[in-house]
C-alpha cells in the first residue's frame, strides 16, 4: 500500500464508520476481483466512498472503466478526493486525460476547484499542458480574481514545462503581489533552459 493509497483508506474508513458500513469498507479494500470494483462504478446507490475506492484502485491498476469516475472525483469539492483522483488519473495513463483536465482547469465556472486538474497538467506533460495553464493564469491575473493559488499553480507549472510560449504570460504575472516571486522564478527556468 503505498502513500496515496494509504491515506485514502484512512479517510474513507472514517467516512464508512460515520456511515456505519466498516464491514462493507473491509470488504472493498481487501477484494482483488477488478469485476466486483468495476460493478461498485455503476451500481445504485453506492456511497461516495465506495465509487472512490474502487475507481482509485482500477486507476491505479489501469483499468479505463475507472476514467469517467476519476475524472469526477478530480473536480470534487474536496480537496483530498482531487488528490487521490489526479494520483489515480496519473498512473491510469489514460489518453483523454489531458484533455479532461484542461477542460477542468480552464472551465472559469468551476476555478475554485481547478487547483488539482492544473497540478495534474503539469505532471502529465501533454500537448494540452501549456495551453490550459497560459489560458488559466491569463484569466486569473484580472483585477480582483480571489484564487490566487491556482494561479501560482499554474505559474509554477509552466516554470516546470519550460516552454517559451508561455513567456507573455509569466512576465505578466511577475508584476502580481502574490505570484511575482513565483513567476520571475519561472521566467529564469525559461532563460536557463
Amino acid at each position: 500500500m503505498d502513500e496515496e493509497f494509504r491515506s485514502l483508506a484512512d479517510r474513507l474508513a472514517d467516512e464508512a464508520e460515520a456511515a456505519g458500513q466498516s464491514a462493507a469498507f473491509r470488504a472493498l479494500l481487501a477484494t482483488e476481483d477488478t469485476e466486483a470494483l468495476a460493478r461498485v462504478l455503476v451500481e445504485h446507490e453506492r456511497p461516495l466512498w465506495a465509487r472512490e475506492m474502487a475507481a482509485f484502485r482500477l486507476g491505479c491498476d489501469g483499468d479505463r472503466r475507472a476514467f469517467e469516475a476519476l475524472v469526477l472525483l478530480l473536480n470534487h469539492r474536496d480537496p483530498g478526493r482531487c488528490v487521490s483522483a489526479a494520483h489515480a488519473l496519473e498512473r491510469l495513463g489514460d489518453p483523454r486525460t489531458p484533455r479532461a483536465a484542461a477542460a477542468l482547469a480552464t472551465n472559469s465556472l468551476r476555478t475554485a476547484y481547478a487547483l488539482h486538474p492544473v497540478r495534474l497538467l503539469t505532471a502529465l506533460r501533454a500537448p494540452e499542458s501549456v495551453p490550459a495553464l497560459m489560458s488559466t493564469l491569463e484569466r486569473l491575473l484580472a483585477p480582483g480574481e480571489p484564487y490566487w493559488r491556482v494561479a501560482l499553480a499554474c505559474v509554477e507549472g509552466l516554470g516546470q514545462l519550460g516552454d517559451e510560449r508561455a513567456r507573455p504570460v509569466l512576465a505578466a504575472a511577475a508584476a502580481h503581489p502574490r505570484l511575482g516571486g513565483a513567476a520571475r522564478d519561472a521566467l529564469a527556468r525559461l532563460s536557463a533552459a
